[in-house]
């Protein structure tokens, strides 16, 4: 009797910025691989999160929001991750929110026309409706747009009809082996999801008070017996960044440093220490070099 073949491939979830890309990924595999927060462009890599099922695998590619302004180094990386992950993949996610269509939304679809895979029109935030009649026409409006290969509405905060967005999914992957081990989730490293968690707590403490010329390097690993020692670094352009993101009398660090080690001792299931410093390091979201030093490839 032969073995049941099983199936595996990778899923582009595409969109503009803060349509809800990391949270549908995050749900859809039931733990936390993208950090998520309400400012704009949260997501700044392609991250790869990896679902396993008996019989089928999904990868899914978490990707910056697609946007116009490539003023600065940083905007043209994150541009970047996202388009070049319509390439090589087997199917595309093109996530919209609920009844709004924005220019945004049009460039991305632009974007989208070109690609050689199916496309499935992912509508998120379908339960904040308060009329769900609305819904259908403007379904026909986006199917209008583009010939989709499915259209599925979810709420990928509330977990609606994510199992239904799976099966769909799941249709158009390729017959093939599995490219990673059932347990694992994602193919970034415990660093790098480290320095993730702790540039969300930064954008959920300081929301749009400070810009979005920060990051987070981790300096030091060290893992002994008892506890992992994690020291890092989170990087500013200007002194005045330096003082918000401290706080009186460091209140604020010390808030960040607590919420993120809570999501890294989750994350890695033992205990941490974790050292937050600020630097000011001026530049360096429109430096190449230094963007590449700091894994924006």
């Amino acid at each position: 009797m032969s073995t049941p073949a099983t199936r595996c491939g990778v899923v582009a979830i595409v969109g503009r910025p803060n349509v809800g890309k990391s949270t549908l990924m995050n749900h859809l595999i039931g733990q936390k691989i993208s950090i998520t927060s309400r400012k704009p462009q949260t997501t700044r890599h392609r991250i790869h999160g990896i679902l396993t099922r008996d019989d089928h695998q999904i990868i899914f590619a978490d990707t910056p929001g697609i946007h116009r302004g490539e003023d600065r180094a940083l905007n043209r990386s994150m541009n970047q991750a996202a388009v070049s992950a319509l390439a090589d993949v087997d199917v595309v996610c093109f996530m919209v929110d609920a009844l709004k269509w924005t220019e945004a939304d049009e460039h991305v679809l632009s974007l989208l026309r070109r690609v050689n895979v199916p496309v499935v029109l992912v509508v998120n935030k379908v339960d904040a409706l308060e009329d769900k009649e609305r819904l259908l026409p403007h379904l026909a409006f986006l199917g209008e747009q583009m010939s989709f290969a499915d259209v599925v509405p979810v709420s990928a905060l509330g977990g609606h009809n994510l199992k239904a967005l799976e099966t769909t999914l799941v249709k158009y992957l390729p017959e093939a082996e599995f490219w990673y081990d059932e347990d694992q989730i994602t193919d970034r490293s415990l660093r790098f999801m480290a320095a993730e968690m702790i540039r969300e707590k930064v954008f959920r403490q300081l929301g749009q008070e400070l810009p979005h010329q920060i990051t987070v390097e981790v300096e030091l690993w060290e893992d002994s017996p008892t506890v992992t020692n994690i020291a890092a670094a989170i990087l500013v352009e200007r002194r005045g960044q330096k003082k918000i993101l401290i706080g009186a009398g460091g209140d604020r660090i010390k808030k960040i440093g607590t919420e993120a080690r809570h999501d890294i001792e989750a994350l890695i299931e033992r205990k941490v220490m974790l050292t937050l410093w600020v630097k000011i390091r001026s530049g360096w979201s429109d430096d190449e070099r230094a963007l590449r030093s700091l894994g924006y490839d």
